[in-house]
């Protein structure tokens, strides 16, 4: 091989290569694009798929009515502006209602991050948090929060939970589903992390197993969804004082 054609080889697997890091920051652009934007929709994850003459856009909400708007008008807009912003030709969205929200990682923070902005003790939270995804038939998984957990201007802390089999590491790592979603209380703000291997899912370096037995603090955990008329997240509190206001 002389070296004209060394050259155009390298030239050839550099631009293959930059190609590959270019879909995959658009890929990464996109998600947080939608995340943001559907997020009243009760935005859970999104599946991007490349082809040759179309990119297929798979969004999971728990209200596809919302993305879909009245008469496909939404979802229309929402097209056009995923194709002029980021480039990419013949996007197509498709909506998919979420069938379980306790096995949706994005979703459980949400609501994970809602109680503690509502003020309820966190440990409570997480407890019920990871029985409710346990319930759902989740294989395994871990909650997570860290910062400012205790009273305002005290050192940052961090609880953790975490029930069945979860790989941290290797290509099984792959199959665990996550999302990390940021609580702001009075007390500062505060990051939760979620962790959930769905039902279903098979690991090479391990045998499937019967039920998956939870200790007896989580499986008793006290139910924290069941909130009072008066508490409200900060965000919604705020809103409704403006609007008095005017």
């Amino acid at each position: 091989m002389s070296r004209n054609q060394k050259r155009e080889t390298m030239a050839e697997k550099i631009k293959a290569e930059e190609k590959f890091i270019e879909d995959a920051i658009t890929r990464y652009r996109v998600s947080k694009f939608l995340e943001a934007e559907l997020d009243r929709a009760g935005f859970s994850r999104v599946a991007i798929q490349r082809t040759p003459m179309v990119t297929r856009i798979a969004v999971e909400v728990t209200n596809p009515g919302r993305v879909i708007g009245k008469k496909g008008r939404s979802i229309q807009d929402l097209t056009e502006t995923i194709q002029q912003q980021f480039q990419i030709d013949n996007p197509q969205i498709s909506v998919i209602e979420s069938s379980n929200q306790n096995l949706e990682p994005r979703l459980v923070a949400k609501k994970i991050c809602r109680y503690i902005e509502m003020g309820k003790k966190i440990r409570a939270i997480l407890h019920a948090g990871l029985r409710d995804i346990m319930r759902a038939g989740a294989l395994g998984a871990e909650i997570v929060a860290s910062g400012k957990i205790v009273a305002k201007g005290g050192r940052s802390k961090s609880f953790r939970v975490m029930a069945g089999y979860i790989p941290k590491a290797g290509e099984p790592a792959r199959q665990v589903r996550e999302a990390h979603v940021t609580a702001y209380p009075k007390s500062g703000a505060i990051g939760v992390l979620v962790r959930i291997v769905p039902p279903g899912t098979v690991f090479p370096d391990k045998e499937p197993t019967g039920k998956i037995q939870i200790a007896k603090v989580i499986e008793s955990a006290e139910d924290i969804t069941a909130a009072t008329p008066n508490e409200e997240p900060q965000e919604e509190q705020q809103q409704k004082r403006r609007g008095k206001k005017r």
